[in-house]
């Protein structure tokens, strides 16, 4: 537990550069995701699975590249088609890579469009969120994430009784899973009450979302650990493991920030703002 709270400690100036945003933002996320991503590849090549590592940090590179002229587009309309054109050249790259028969099989390619769009893409909608009309709900991605995580915890230290998932994460608990809920909502509450008031009520909605989105992806990479046949991604941050195993909740949680940013808030009517 100590190592844990050491770690966690050690990470917290990395919120400076959710404070700071734009572009430094925007790099930070491109090396979590070329990281990251490289973490995912490593997984599946202790199964034997050949992803192409150069698809996928390019793709990294690719999409930051996007994301660095935001503003300097003719029209919303020219970015959100890059976009599109990503999605073609990863499925592509991908499955030219088959093209050594020989060598390669198609879970390789498989494998290489999954750590293309989980890592990379997902991990890119923080980017969205902070270039988006409402950039200070990017706190609500980290805030609901990381503080489910932390409250799950420690609830499930306290109280936890009944196991949520025992075949995924035998650790985990019912107790646990309602706690990290409660503290993502009251986590993000405050936030809105202190910070942006104006979407507070939406801070309470996107709260609870996270509480339980933020959970199914810290299980989504529990399982592709336990298939893979390890135990952490990597061993970057002690007591954590590597970039994924401390953020495969935020995963999650940055895409459906951003969507309810979109759909709910109706800001940008389905195209990056």
């Amino acid at each position: 537990m100590k190592t844990r709270i050491l770690s966690a400690c050690i990470m917290l100036p990395l919120l400076a550069l959710v404070f700071l945003g734009g572009k430094v933002l925007l790099v930070a996320c491109f090396v979590i995701g070329l990281m990251g991503v490289g973490e995912f590849y490593r997984g599946f090549e202790a199964l034997g699975v050949k992803p192409c590592r150069w698809i996928g940090y390019l793709s990294a590179l690719a999409l930051a590249g996007v994301g660095l002229f935001h503003g300097s587009y003719p029209d919303r309309v020219m970015e959100y088609q890059l976009y599109f054109v990503w999605f073609f050249a990863v499925v592509l790259a991908s499955l030219l890579y088959l093209f050594s028969i020989e060598k390669r099989q198609p879970a390789d390619a498989a494998a290489t469009i999954t750590g293309a769009f989980y890592v990379v893409f997902f991990s890119y909608h923080v980017v969205l969120v902070d270039q988006s009309a409402a950039p200070v709900l990017v706190w609500l991605i980290f805030l609901s994430a990381f503080g489910t995580d932390i409250m799950a915890y420690f609830t499930g230290v306290a109280i936890g009784k009944h196991k949520l998932c025992p075949k995924i994460s035998p650790k985990k608990t019912i107790e646990g899973s309602i706690g990290g809920i409660l503290g993502s909502v009251i986590l993000c509450g405050l936030f809105g009450w202190f910070f942006a008031e104006e979407y507070f009520v939406h801070c309470l909605v996107v709260g609870g979302l996270g509480g339980v989105i933020s959970q199914l992806g810290d299980l989504t990479a529990s399982i592709f650990k336990r298939k893979m046949g390890i135990k952490d991604y990597g061993n970057l941050i002690p007591g954590h493991g590597g970039i994924l195993d401390r953020f495969d909740s935020v995963l999650f949680t940055a895409p459906m920030v951003y969507y309810y940013i979109v759909f709910v808030l109706g800001f940008g009517a389905g195209y990056p703002v």
